[in-house]
């Protein structure tokens, strides 16, 4: 069987000159995960079959490219349980997510249900990190981060309310895209806390996620920048105060090394306390809205919960209105104080992904430390795959622009990954079973 290609235009490419069906990447998609995926566990429901291709949506732009969807969204054809191992689960959904109906539209073939966390938190799911069987892939979206990694699908879709898809993107090694908040429509999504949840995706390669975002927004084809010059980059961790691992240290430079090289200037960049306290301000609103709206399957299954969950809920039940509103309040203002200084002093910011390499384990999922205030800032983050801690498992770095400036993000992140080594780790690649 031919190898799967490099990228979706490289697909569409030998599909339009005839060399490879349609269907071809699927079942290529296919075998990879009858070989790997015993070992990963990333699926939580697969298609037993290819859906049809419609041949009017030959010319979309995922046409013929298999996908991922994690399994908080609604899909018709494949049942949906939340990440709760059963004790609550849908066979059907009546209607797909709006998301799902997007990628159909665009060509895009549903491969299955990827594994998440239970509701989308820190209760672990099945799922291996596919560089190391006896790591964790992270959370909440685990399958899909390790289905991307391991070459069982080149696209594969998940949310985060905290770091759900930066983090598992730096231990899986792979791009992890989240985009502005409210970019894509969370209709047919379990929802966890409104203000937060955001779709993104993880793909191999930076020209995907921008394919993938092209597609479902309808913006022009977004190309990579022919170099960073002109440019201004702060590297600016938050929170700032923490001990970072000399892992993440060491990576961060290098990726500042690579922005220098690609003609941007570094600048030193001080964020102030009203962006600072939003690491806490995030765990609040996270807390205050999951617990009302998991009120009822709180009042139904607490029993059958993880303890993580409980204990987050039951935190949420116990802040006021006041503490809320005022957590929401500090959010809008530090808002607008981000988006002067991204307009002010940096066109972007180098930031931490996670706190270091995939833990050993899969009992937890590790820490979103270093995502949780972008998240609650609402601001595009793309985990760049271009390092590797001290183990050899890897380590991502987030560029991170001011919010609705998604695709110059993206066309900043092309410039930026060109100047990594060839040998640099960015995905797996036919990766045999451990």
């Amino acid at each position: 069987m031919p190898t799967a290609p490099k990228s979706i235009t490289a697909f569409h490419q030998n599909h339009r000159g005839a060399a490879a069906s349609g269907l071809d990447w699927w079942h290529q998609c296919v075998a990879q995960i009858e070989r790997v995926e015993p070992e990963v566990r990333a699926w939580e429901a697969l298609a037993t079959e290819p859906p049809p291709l419609d041949p009017t949506l030959s010319d979309r732009p995922l046409f013929g490219v298999p996908v991922g969807i994690k399994d908080i969204i609604d899909t018709r054809d494949h049942p949906t349980a939340w990440g709760t191992g059963g004790y609550l689960r849908s066979s059907e959904s009546l209607v797909d997510a709006s998301l799902v109906s997007l990628l159909k539209q665009q060509g895009a073939l549903i491969m299955g249900k990827t594994v998440s966390t239970e509701f989308a938190y820190f209760t672990p799911g099945k799922t291996r990190n596919p560089h190391d069987t006896s790591r964790t892939p992270g959370g909440s979206s685990s399958g899909s981060a390790a289905a991307v990694a391991a070459g069982m699908v080149p696209v594969a879709f998940g949310t985060q309310t905290a770091g759900s898809m930066i983090r598992p993107a730096s231990y899986c090694g792979v791009y992890g895209f989240k985009p502005t908040f409210n970019t894509l429509s969370t209709a047919g999504v379990r929802g966890f806390a409104p203000s937060l949840d955001t779709i993104g995706w993880f793909a191999r390669s930076v020209e995907d996620v921008s394919t993938v975002f092209s597609s479902l927004t309808g913006v022009d084809s977004i190309r990579p920048a022919s170099s960073l010059k002109g440019l201004r980059l702060g590297v600016f961790s938050l929170p700032s105060a923490t001990t970072m691992s000399t892992d993440v240290q060491r990576v961060l430079a290098e990726a500042e090394t690579m922005a220098r090289h690609a003609g941007a200037e570094i600048v030193p960049l001080a964020l102030g306390s009203d962006i600072e306290c939003l690491v806490e301000e995030q765990k609040v609103v996270m807390a205050y809205e999951s617990a009302r709206t998991l009120a009822s399957e709180y009042a139904a299954f607490a029993d059958q919960m993880g303890p993580k969950l409980v204990e987050l809920i039951e935190e949420g039940r116990a802040i006021g209105w006041s503490r809320y509103r005022d957590a929401m309040r500090r959010a809008a203002a530090a808002r607008q104080s981000l988006s002067r200084v991204l307009t002010t002093q940096v066109d972007g910011i180098l930031a931490a992904s996670a706190t270091g390499e995939a833990p050993l384990g899969i009992d937890a999922t590790g820490d979103p430390l270093y995502c949780r205030a972008w998240t609650l800032l609402g601001v595009p983050c793309l985990n760049l795959p271009i390092g590797q801690g001290s183990q050899g498992m890897p380590i991502g770095v987030q560029l991170i622009t001011d919010r609705w400036a998604d695709e110059k993000l993206l066309a900043m992140a092309g410039a930026l990954v060109a100047q990594a080594s060839e040998g640099q780790p960015h995905a797996l690649e036919g990766i045999a079973p451990v």
